[in-house]
């Protein structure tokens, strides 16, 4: 039996953090599964008061936040299974739910990455993600397949490729990180999974998606539906996305597909919304691309105004 090491990361949402390790203590029958939580630089940190709560748990803490990549990252570096299970704090697991995604890549040698159905915890009737369609470099814009449909059984039968796992939840075998290498450091959130997702295609590898396989989704817990953090950030990896995997050609058409239309019509939503901060908050996404190199771990924003 394969060992299992499920990976969370943990800032400023203890509950939440501890209603997904209750989730799994409850649901979870795979035997050979070791859990480890990292403390992504939290005010106060839970770490000491969570070793003696929790002892069959491994807890690391990072006196940084160092975001979604780094966070998983370190995580990754202490696993010792076989299969990374790297999952948000936001979610819950349901019976079965590890099984399912280790049977698909003990008996699918081809298969590097794998990741549930993803559903929205606030209407576990209503679909998150079933697969992504492939990122088009002109745009650098893809769908995710399923998002906003009613859960009607339709997809409890999907099981193949798919463009690209869900960074809520994946299962990856450590021959794949071998091969492809860890999460990019320098996006700290946002389409680095997405940028992962190439580096492994290019590997030889094949993400799968499992429709019977389900997994729970508390969306937007830790950053703002809208925030001058998430904005920042996604316009910024938007285009750091498209520097490390885009052909020369189509990402000069990016560019300007950008540059013409995306800041325009960002900057007129901003007005009409009356975030005239945000405007500034652009163009410092933008700048960092100009002035920095595609691997710079400079981020350009000071993380603690995460809220």
């Amino acid at each position: 039996m394969k060992r299992v090491s499920v990976v969370t990361i943990n800032f400023n949402q203890d509950k939440i953090t501890e209603e997904l390790l209750i989730s799994i203590a409850e649901t979870n029958t795979y035997e050979n599964l070791e859990v480890i939580v990292v403390d992504n630089g939290s005010t106060v940190n839970p770490v000491p008061q969570w070793t003696t709560k929790y002892p069959d748990i491994k807890f690391i803490r990072s006196e940084a936040n160092l975001g979604f990549s780094g966070g998983n990252n370190i995580g990754i570096a202490q696993a010792t299974g076989d299969y990374y299970f790297l999952v948000n704090n936001d979610t819950e697991f349901t019976p079965g739910l590890v099984k399912k995604l280790v049977d698909i890549l003990d008996t699918h040698p081809q298969v590097g990455i794998i990741s549930p159905k993803l559903v929205y915890d606030f209407d576990r009737s209503i679909i998150q993600y079933v697969g992504f369609t492939q990122v088009d470099y002109y745009t650098c814009r893809n769908k995710a397949v399923g998002k906003n449909e009613k859960d009607l059984g339709q997809y409890d039968n999907l099981l193949g490729q798919t463009g690209y796992c869900h960074g809520g939840a994946m299962m990856v075998k450590r021959e794949t990180c071998q091969k492809a290498g860890l999460m990019a450091d320098n996006f700290f959130i946002y389409y680095e999974e997405v940028d992962w997702g190439e580096r492994i295609n290019r590997s030889g590898y094949q993400a799968w998606v499992r429709g019977d396989a389900v997994i729970y989704h508390k969306e937007s817990m830790t950053v703002g539906k809208k925030s001058a953090f998430k904005e920042y950030f996604m316009n910024r990896n938007r285009i750091l996305f498209i520097r490390h995997n885009a052909p020369a050609l189509k990402a000069f058409v990016f560019y300007c597909y950008f540059t013409l239309l995306v800041v325009p019509r960002n900057i007129i939503g901003y007005i009409k919304e009356k975030k005239y901060d945000f405007i500034s908050i652009l163009f410092r996404a933008i700048w960092w691309n100009i002035t920095h190199d595609k691997h710079s771990t400079d981020l350009g924003y000071t993380i603690n105004k995460v809220s």
